[in-house]
């Protein structure tokens, strides 16, 4: 692994809505010769680590997201200050397909689900196993063969 990019950064709010970011302090090209998306691992205040992306969103200069998971688990929100470690992030992203799940894939939603992004595909799967009861696992198994062939991306 390569050393790691440490900064200190503000967390800040996206818009009115909650969603929040943290303005990456650097030239993405000159470090990882990439000007668009960047994937990384990142380690937060030297105690939460995940897996996300550096994304050019206009303005000079690329954010890092951050979901209100990785905040609650911080105990932080808009303004507070965080410690960031990142490396970029060469590892294939492979996403989990539940056994129930798989038995359910006919071809052509097979193919389409295959066809999806990383981010979307785990959307999917996110989205099945946090159902709290089984009724509603299998509602949402059965809604998202669904959107599969209706050729939906997302939830």
């Amino acid at each position: 692994m390569t050393q790691p990019i440490n900064f200190s950064a503000e967390i800040r709010q996206h818009q009115d809505i909650n969603a929040a970011f943290v303005n990456f302090p650097f030239d993405t090209f000159e470090l990882f010769g990439k000007k668009g998306q960047v994937k990384v691992k990142v380690l937060l205040d030297d105690k939460v680590e995940y897996r996300s992306s550096l994304a050019n969103m206009g303005g000079g200069c690329h954010r890092l997201g951050l979901t209100q998971a990785i905040r609650k688990e911080l105990g932080k929100t808009f303004g507070d200050l965080i410690e960031v470690k990142l490396w970029e992030d060469k590892e294939e992203r492979v996403v989990i397909v539940p056994e129930d799940v798989q038995e359910l894939l006919n071809p052509k939603a097979k193919e389409f689900y295959d066809s999806l992004s990383y981010t979307h595909k785990k959307e999917y799967i996110r989205w099945i196993e946090d159902a709290k009861k089984e009724e509603t696992r299998k509602r949402r198994k059965v809604k998202m063969i669904e959107m599969l062939l209706d050729g939906k991306k997302g939830i």
